[in-house]
């Protein structure tokens, strides 16, 4: 992302492109927003004083007094607005067609078009909210389940910030401290407690940065979701298990063998975690140049997995070419599946059961729907431990992967300090560990952060927020 300077009046399309809506909305910000708005919009109430935050009804009209729609416009005097800027919001009909005139005409009157993610840059920039909550707004913007935008809702409110500022104010006091017996190496009272600072380190730095941490897997699953990969030979039931799971004919199923000839890729939710489904072609000894294409893929979609559902069929059993595949995924997250087991009988399923020694086994017939439930609940915890399950409910943000990589290496420098303390180093080498700490949470929340971070994370957003 180019930089340009603040002063410069900034517009773009608000609304997603590509859809047909009621209402889209073109937004401007910056100190010419006020004047932009007096040349293009004409209200019903002739010489209205556009008071701040109230809309007004009127027509967009371009240089030649043409009127390119009829609108509602709204006047937001700074600072109390998403950029701490003066913003204008022209609220016209939805079509992009005609939105796209409009924000030329505004760009026609020296208006700058916004780079992606602009209008929140500035909302940082401007102190209105910190890094992570501009974050937070992309994650807003992309949340796939009910879960994601809740978690993602509440980091926009401050919650990783004010996690993050009660560590900064335990190591400030612990810094603070180790200067003061710096500055009175000789005085006779103790100043600094070496066994008291290390107690706090762990328990009021270490601790919640690890929690912080693993919180952070969490939100990877809740933002980007588990990649789910159906393998099996062919006929098994794959097509038929990922209709199952979305409760429609999604995939082709039939009685021959070698139908789905390329992957099918589908979304569920399993209790706020959006699992991406791979239904894969049937992996076996091929002729068909078409199929060995589909075959290759589904071994790409295998190795990229975060889980395998590992498919058998129970009427023909655990034959060998089922083995062959079973042993090509070991060490993978795999969970094995019984289809079709309306086909067997009790025992003749329990043998079947019996072969699989250690591995967890979900039995299912995903034509009439047995056993889905059970085996979605199976999915669910294989990409969740025990604990996180607890973390999750009381989960107010998800550190992202910027913030986890910088969270390792602030507790990188805390262990260090705890470690240097148990050695008996002299207080100021304690003094640089803790200080790098605090540079370090810095660049989580923007204080520090360089300008190519900063373009990193903006050009991430859509234009128009």
């Amino acid at each position: 992302m180019a930089a340009h300077p603040a002063t410069e009046t900034i517009a773009a399309i608000a609304t997603a492109p590509g859809g047909i809506g009621g209402i889209g909305i073109v937004r401007i910000s910056g100190p010419d927003a006020l004047n932009v708005l007096h040349k293009i919009f004409v209200p019903q109430t002739l010489n209205a004083a556009f008071v701040s935050h109230k809309m007004y009804y009127g027509t967009i009209i371009d240089e030649a007094g043409v009127v390119l729609d009829e609108a509602l416009a709204v006047y937001m005097r700074a600072p109390r607005t998403y950029t701490r800027e003066d913003v204008v919001e022209l609220h016209c009909h939805g079509s992009y067609l005609v939105l796209e005139k409009i924000l030329r005409n505004v760009l026609d009157l020296g208006v700058r078009h916004a780079d992606p993610g602009e209008f929140t840059k500035r909302a940082f920039l401007a102190g209105r909210i910190d890094l992570t909550q501009a974050e937070a707004v992309l994650d807003l913007l992309q949340a796939q389940t009910g879960m994601s935008a809740r978690l993602a809702a509440s980091q926009l409110r401050g919650a990783l910030f004010e996690i993050l500022e009660k560590i900064r104010q335990e190591l400030i006091s612990i810094l603070g401290l180790l200067e003061v017996a710096i500055d009175f190496p000789d005085d006779d009272v103790e100043i600094f407690n070496g066994t008291l600072a290390v107690e706090r380190v762990r328990e009021q730095v270490i601790a919640p940065l690890d929690e912080l941490i693993a919180m952070s897997d969490q939100g990877k699953m809740l933002r980007e979701g588990v990649r789910v990969a159906i393998i099996g030979r062919p006929n098994v039931g794959k097509s038929s298990l990922l209709n199952g799971l979305l409760r429609e004919e999604r995939a082709l199923v039939t009685a021959l063998p070698g139908t789905t000839r390329d992957t099918i890729e589908e979304r569920i939710a399993i209790r706020g975690i959006p699992f991406h489904l791979v239904d894969t072609a049937g992996i076996r000894t091929y002729e068909d140049p078409v199929e060995a294409l589909g075959i290759e893929r589904a071994r790409q979609k295998m190795e990229e997995a975060d889980l395998v559902l590992f498919l058998v069929d129970t009427s023909t059993g655990f034959g060998d070419g089922d083995r062959d595949l079973f042993y090509l995924l070991q060490g993978k997250n795999r969970l094995v599946v019984l289809n079709k087991q309306d086909l067997v009988t009790p025992e003749q399923l329990d043998h079947l059961c019996a072969q699989f020694c250690t591995e967890e086994v979900v039995s299912i017939s995903a034509r009439d729907g047995q056993g889905l439930d059970a085996l979605q609940e199976a999915m669910f915890l294989r990409v969740v431990d025990a604990g996180g399950a607890r973390i999750r409910e009381q989960m107010t943000c998800a550190p992202n992967a910027r913030h986890r990589s910088v969270l390792n290496t602030t507790l990188a420098a805390c262990r260090r300090f705890n470690a240097a303390v148990a050695e008996g180093a002299p207080v100021d080498l304690l003094a640089v560990e803790v200080q790098l700490a605090l540079d370090y949470l810095s660049e989580i929340t923007g204080v520090t952060t360089s300008e190519e971070v900063l373009d990193a994370v903006f050009s991430r957003f859509c234009i128009g927020k």
